[in-house]
């Protein structure tokens, strides 16, 4: 199997060692795309082709995108390559896939909201004030008074690659229920965004169904990242099941190398017969994300490959979300992007670098690029 626990496991659920999926792959930089499957399209990188209108962007102009699932604090050391016990400090970053794609999303100067469930505590409501210092709507999140705001503690190899430590038992996310939700707020985004760790327990199971059934009824494009963190399941058979269970219902999935492997039970990520396995009928676009050789795109129409940029890792916790947030808001903007190879090529060239941008810095939200920053690098790399 692709993805296994770490060398790292305590006894009872409350935290768990979790190795990052993403680690085999992400070495040093996000360097261009090297030969197989479609080969890369050169074109010219101008701030016209974001439809740049200032870092800040204009929310009225921006469809919204609602993004669901958790939102924690990560630990991270202040110098890598050292186990958690041997780490002298860690620096205190908010976190979380979907919250992440939502700040990323508003960093890039769109229209984000987030929903779920935090701890009514200190760390909750530091969360809370994150995502609105960040333009991010968070009135759908909600506060729990029995349960804390989860956190997890992140170990870095000196190549910047992670493992997790999650202490949840249970955590605040978990226990979002379906009469908590701000249908309202769902059913008026273009896109809503989320992952797989809300279908581990109830009640956020049943709330994270009955929030996309609204969303799916309105209209609203469905975006998914499993983002698989295995050890939180209760066995890999589990994880399978649960992540495959919502797998048809998405319009969009972004998913991994090591995430194919996992699914197909071992089969070969790289093999176009395999990915296409994956690729359920009413699917728009399967995004696979491949570190530092950037990405492959597949759409009913066409598929290839657009390479990344050269960076300097420090971590990369955050970079697929980052990459998310990249795509979804140009996405956001115009959707008929699914349409157009050359033009989708151009997107992803900037979630790509939305990406690369975030592994130089340490934690997730507080690496998320702007919109001007991702341009610069991107026309600082054709100059």
């Amino acid at each position: 199997m692709a993805l296994q626990a770490g060398p790292f496991c305590f006894c009872g659920p409350s935290f768990r060692s979790v190795p990052d999926p993403l680690s085999s792959k992400r070495r040093l930089a996000v360097k261009a795309a090297s030969s197989g499957l479609s080969s890369l399209k050169p074109f010219s990188v101008t701030r016209s082709n974001f439809k740049v209108s200032g870092d800040g962007g204009t929310k009225e102009e921006s469809p919204l995108v609602v993004c669901f699932g958790e939102m924690l604090i990560d630990f991270v050391p202040t110098t890598s390559g050292l186990s958690l016990a041997e780490a002298p400090a860690f620096k205190k970053a908010p976190g979380g896939a979907p919250a992440n794609v939502a700040v990323g999303i508003a960093r890039l100067g769109g229209s984000s909201a987030f929903i779920g469930k935090v701890g009514e505590d200190e760390f909750g409501y530091m969360l809370a004030n994150i995502l609105k210092k960040n333009n991010v709507n968070n009135e759908g999140m909600r506060f729990d008074q029995g349960a804390r705001t989860a956190l997890a503690f992140v170990t870095l190899t000196r190549e910047g690659e992670r493992e997790f430590m999650f202490y949840r038992n249970p955590s605040a996310d978990m226990l979002l229920k379906e009469s908590e939700l701000d249908i309202d707020l769902i059913t008026k985004a273009k896109i809503f965004h989320y992952g797989s760790i809300s279908l581990i327990t109830e009640p956020c199971r049943s709330a994270h169904i009955a929030a996309a059934k609204a969303a799916k009824d309105a209209g609203v494009v469905l975006s998914y990242d499993p983002n698989l963190r295995l050890p939180l399941w209760a066995s890999p058979d589990e994880a399978r099941d649960g992540i495959l269970s919502i797998w048809d219902t998405a319009d969009i999935i972004k998913i991994s190398e090591e995430e194919i492997a996992f699914l197909t039970k071992g089969e070969d990520p790289y093999d176009d017969e395999v990915v296409r396995k994956l690729f359920h009928p009413n699917l728009k676009l399967l995004l696979v994300t491949e570190g530092p050789e950037g990405c492959r795109y597949y759409t009913k129409d066409f598929n290839g490959r657009v390479g990344g940029l050269k960076v300097e890792v420090v971590d990369t916790t955050g970079a697929g979300d980052a990459f998310v947030a990249g795509i979804l808001s140009q996405l956001a903007r115009d959707l008929s992007l699914l349409q157009d190879e050359d033009r989708l090529r151009e997107a992803l060239m900037f979630a790509n670098a939305c990406g690369a941008l975030t592994v130089k810095e340490r934690g997730a939200i507080p690496a998320l690029p702007t919109k001007q920053a991702v341009l610069d690098a991107l026309l600082k790399s054709v100059v």
